[in-house]
């Protein structure tokens, strides 16, 4: 099946790859496998100038504990989920007997062999058969709910006649299943999720909607579930394509206190998958459901300090998440990249990969900590970045900025001992604003005004400095224009790997 589950390629980890929905957690010592949870300019020569922009479930147990949020029973389809191919040697194996595996070189990441790109949802743009499968699911959920179906309803009670007869009612995301051009949307992320095979998409919807009521997911979006898990999953920014970015942070589990506030037990564990169900649904619902609207998520996981294969309770409890998102929210991940990826994920995640469809790798990419923020810049755009990646977006509640994910920054590869300067031409009296970071720093930084006038000295602004990566991560400057010149960024980079040079500026008036 299409589904967001897992699914193939070769155990070899060239320096990138993709995949989907949530990845493999790490090797654990069980002979089952657990899966974590889950919007420029380039210089060659030594000396160049650079013409400037325009002004946010681990491994699966033998005998797992089901949560309360997890259905007991759901329909079934004759298709199973996961049909790995044909092999001598299973994963529960490879776990217990690393001496099978093949040589992992861990120094590199999986390299994508396609690259994902999101189907249109516009009717006019399927295919015949994709069209009729379409129309065939509209007709058996049309049945379904003047047959009065009490599956088909948002409520846990038994529907009233007289909302039965409403079918504008019968519907999910805030979205009405029928008589709405944005019912084709939904739709057909069923139908994507299940090959286009009607009876199994149509099973896969109405189980989901069994899950909702039995659960009422839909009262749970107002729920108050408290707070504490803010920097573990939020929204900051848009991708290249507008998607809306999410970021999951495993690293703030390592937080012994709030690692036992979440994990210890399972009434926390789904005290846990509720928040994170309602995050999803928050998120989901300020999605564009039309055709040709952004109705996807771009996923980022940040795996820097993440815990180990040896915590059984976050692995536990990622592990029903995933199966919940796979599911009930078929068709939400626009691109899924892991960063700060350590070795032992990559080392599992070759061994997964066989089992993987090509659908699944297609939209995971892979990211070590030397090269995220290069990642993500290839996606999201620097002034979208949160500066902990390496970008220029800041916490607009904690300061108030000079620039806004609405100034757009331009990237500059500075090359191994090299020098490269930004040349800003100043064509009347103004006061210029521009901001800079070199990630990772170890640099020096200087800037100067050249006056048009030849008889004018140049005036320094900033002597050259050195800069180490504890440093400020973003330096900022104003400067009142008198006359017309140009302004000179310079960054001499004395190091032997090549570094990256983010900047933007703006002009304001000039005020005597």
């Amino acid at each position: 099946m299409a589904d967001d589950n897992p699914t193939a390629t070769s155990p070899e980890l060239p320096e990138e790859g993709t995949l989907e929905a949530s990845p493999p957690s790490p090797p654990v010592p069980e002979t089952d496998q657990e899966t974590p949870l889950s919007p420029p300019l380039i210089l060659t020569n030594k000396e160049s100038t650079v013409s400037p922009p325009s002004p946010p479930v681990p491994p699966p147990e033998e005998e797992s504990q089901e949560t309360p949020l997890s259905l007991p029973l759901i329909l079934t389809s004759k298709e199973t989920a996961f049909s790995p191919p044909p092999s001598s040697t299973t994963i529960g194996e490879l776990i217990e007997h690393p001496e099978r595996q093949r040589p992992i070189p861990i120094n590199k990441i999986p390299e994508s062999m396609v690259s994902f790109k999101e189907e249109s949802n516009k009717v006019k743009d399927l295919s015949d058969l994709e069209k009729v499968s379409l129309t065939e699911f509209k007709q058996l959920l049309q049945e379904a709910i003047t047959g009065k179906d009490s599956n088909f309803s948002s409520n846990s009670e038994e529907p009233s006649s007289e909302t039965k007869s409403n079918h504008e009612e019968i519907s999910i995301w805030g979205i009405p299943l029928l008589k709405d051009e944005r019912s084709d949307v939904i739709l057909l992320k069923f139908l994507r999720a299940r090959d286009f095979k009607v009876k199994d998409s149509f099973l896969m919807l109405k189980n989901t909607f069994l899950w909702r009521k039995a659960f009422s997911i839909d009262d749970l979006v107002d729920e108050n579930l408290g707070d504490g898990l803010e920097k573990v999953v939020f929204m900051h920014g848009y991708d290249k394509e507008g998607h809306p970015v999410c970021y999951n942070v495993y690293g703030e589990f390592q937080d012994k206190e709030l690692y036992q506030k979440t994990f210890s037990d399972e009434e926390k564990r789904t005290r846990f998958l509720k928040w994170r169900i309602q995050f999803l649904e928050r998120s989901i619902r300020k999605l564009d459901f039309r055709p040709g609207g952004i109705n996807t998520i771009f996923q980022v996981s940040d795996l820097k300090n993440s815990p180990g294969p040896g915590k059984r309770e976050l692995r536990l409890a990622t592990k029903q998440a995933l199966q919940l998102l796979q599911d009930n929210y078929p068709e939400f991940v626009a691109k899924q990249v892991f960063i700060n990826v350590p070795w032992w994920y990559l080392a599992f995640y070759s061994m997964m990969s066989p089992f993987m469809t090509q659908r699944t790798k297609s939209k995971f990419v892979f990211a070590s900590p030397a090269r995220t923020a290069e990642t993500l810049f290839k996606y999201v755009g620097p002034e979208h970045v949160p500066i902990q990646y390496g970008g220029l977006s800041v916490d607009y509640c904690d300061c108030n900025p000079e620039f806004t994910v609405d100034d757009p920054a331009a990237a500059v590869t500075v090359k191994p001992t090299t020098k490269q300067t930004v040349e800003i031409i100043v064509h009347e009296k103004c006061t210029i604003v521009w901001e800079l970071r070199v990630v990772g720093w170890e640099v020096s930084y200087s800037a100067e005004y050249v006056p048009k006038n030849e008889g004018n000295y140049t005036i320094n602004i900033q002597k050259p400095k050195k800069l180490a990566a504890t440093d400020e991560p973003v330096i900022s400057h104003r400067f009142k224009v008198n006359e017309l010149g140009t302004l000179l960024l310079t960054i001499d980079n004395p190091t032997s790997k090549k570094k990256m040079l983010l900047y933007r500026f703006k002009v304001d008036p000039f005020v005597e």
